[in-house]
């Protein structure tokens, strides 16, 4: 198949019509806003379901009953716009049924700005709104990635009847790049037999968050608690690069990696031996590699375009075992290849001073 040149976020949204996604809900918001406008070409084009919605509040309601109806359906937004759906996220994961959200994230907090961040990582990776549950949490880094893993969210999201988000900054979704898109799906010709179809002979479903009594709501929960053990099983994805024989490493997701892997090429050609750790599934987070990896390690640093959200999961697999440093540029800012070497620098003469220096507080952070 040929190539063609895409912007990120037309490539998240052909690739969406491509995996058979029959419904689409969505509002306006930057930097993500060329998505919706595409899917309001394409799905009418194909004779599917798209619709404007008046909020993202609604949109993501909208969202919770197609899915009910057992169809492929899809909402995007960026930071604020996912804040504001987090209620109807925490539904749709109580009432376990299959759907995919494209957040295409912006600087923060509050309206923030347009500029590229990744500030919407505990967000995403922590909850689906209030409640003991995570969504798959899926993280391009390339055009052709954003395709790939938006396709896989489909089928993700209807595996495991659960919520799948697919995340990029905003430099994602603007850039563009050549990239290969997937055959055409056809919409399944049936629904699953879980799902509500409002007439027919088949025995009566009924799908809701609602459990009155806690001892009507604990079994669910229990039930979503082994179905995300299972996921932390199976779904784990990232990408090593350099890391063989590396001492230290980035780990880095998105355009930060992007960015941490030119600083790698760099310092390689320099003598250094650094590595990048690049997790593509946000959740579940890569923890047993980072924790094979450390064995071998004198340091890690993780760089972020915010003010260190990853970096508490790394943290936690770690513990006390391994100096830990944050490099992290905000407000809509991307850090550059020479600051990263810069504070590599600095990180390797502090480790070739002190074998085992603690990086605790604002000792371990450097905001740029």
């Amino acid at each position: 198949m040929s190539k063609t040149l895409l912007k990120g976020n037309v490539a998240f949204a052909e690739a969406a019509v491509r995996a058979g996604c029959e419904a689409y809900f969505g509002y306006p918001i930057t930097p993500q806003t060329e998505l919706l406008e595409h899917m309001s070409r394409r799905m009418v084009e194909l004779d599917r379901t798209f619709l404007q919605a008046e909020s993202e509040v609604a949109a993501v309601n909208m969202v919770y009953g197609a899915a009910a109806s057992g169809v492929r359906v899809m909402t995007s937004s960026s930071s604020p716009g996912i804040s504001l759906m987090q209620e109807g996220l925490s539904y749709i994961a109580g009432s376990e049924v299959p759907a995919v959200i494209i957040d295409v994230m912006r600087g923060g907090p509050g309206l923030g700005n347009i500029q590229p961040g990744q500030s919407d990582y505990n967000q995403v990776t922590k909850s689906a709104g209030h409640g003991d549950f995570h969504p798959i949490v899926l993280a391009p880094a390339t055009v052709q990635e954003a395709i790939d893993l938006t396709v896989l969210a489909f089928d993700l999201a209807e595996k495991y009847r659960t919520l799948v988000f697919v995340v990029a900054d905003g430099a994602i979704g603007q850039m563009m790049e050549p990239a290969e898109l997937p055959p055409m799906r056809a919409p399944a010709a049936e629904r699953p037999s879980w799902a509500l179809t409002g007439a027919g002979n088949r025995e009566r479903n009924l799908i809701s968050s609602l459990y009155m009594g806690a001892d009507n709501l604990e079994p669910l929960n229990l039930r979503l608690q082994q179905k995300l053990a299972l996921i932390s099983r199976e779904e784990v994805r990232y990408e090593a690069y350099q890391t063989a024989d590396a001492e230290l490493i980035y780990i880095a997701f998105g355009t930060a990696a992007r960015v941490a892997r030119t600083a790698v090429q760099r310092l390689r050609a320099q003598g250094e031996k650094v590595g990048l750790l690049r997790p593509i599934t946000l959740w579940p987070f890569p923890e047993k590699v980072i924790a094979e990896l450390a064995s071998q390690l004198r340091g890690i640093m993780v760089v972020e375009m915010n003010a260190g959200q990853m970096l508490h999961d790394v943290r936690a697999v770690l513990g006390p075992t391994l100096p830990v440093k944050f490099m992290g540029r905000v407000g809509g800012k991307i850090p550059f290849p020479e600051e990263i070497e810069r504070e590599t620098r600095k990180l390797i003469t502090l480790l070739n001073e002190t074998p085992q220096p603690v990086l605790e507080g604002t000792d371990g952070y450097t905001l740029t």
